[in-house]
């Protein structure tokens, strides 16, 4: 005794219309909600070294290719971005710059550092044979005339 039961034509029409339609509204919705805390968060993750530099009417950032080394009020020392121990600063330079033609360190040191230190490390700079030393200094805001 098998019960057999048909179905309408309109009903089947209906039933497989409906279910072949994705409603594509909520997932728009996530990729835009995903969008925005990207767009929040990315300038977030950039982690650079935190330096106070000192202000200067003349801008100074770094107009050629060198190394950029920064010198942090914790008298930490990096080269890109790796901390470097002073004592072993000048054979890092060394090793950097073999071979090359143009020796151009940059530094980015925080403003509240001992002077002896900054001159210290500049000491071993120049020991290590470095040409050309720039220092990177922020220009001095001036208020806007309105």
């Amino acid at each position: 005794m098998a019960l057999k039961i048909q179905l309408s034509g309109n009903f089947r029409s209906r039933l497989g219309t409906s279910l072949s339609e994705i409603n594509v509204t909520p997932l728009v919705d996530v990729m835009l909600v995903l969008l925005i805390i990207f767009m929040v968060t990315a300038p977030m993750m950039q982690s650079g070294i935190g330096v106070n530099l000192p202000q200067a009417e003349t801008a100074s950032a770094p107009a050629e290719s060198g190394l950029i080394l920064t010198i942090t009020k914790d008298k930490l020392i990096y080269l890109g971005d790796t901390v470097i121990n002073i004592n072993l600063l000048e054979a890092k330079l060394q090793e950097f710059f073999y071979g090359r033609d143009k020796k151009i360190v940059f530094i980015k040191a925080d403003q509240e550092i001992a002077y002896g230190f900054f001159i210290e490390a500049l000491d071993i700079i120049k020991k290590a044979g470095i040409e050309t030393v720039g220092l990177i200094t922020e220009p001095i805001e001036t208020p806007r005339k309105r």
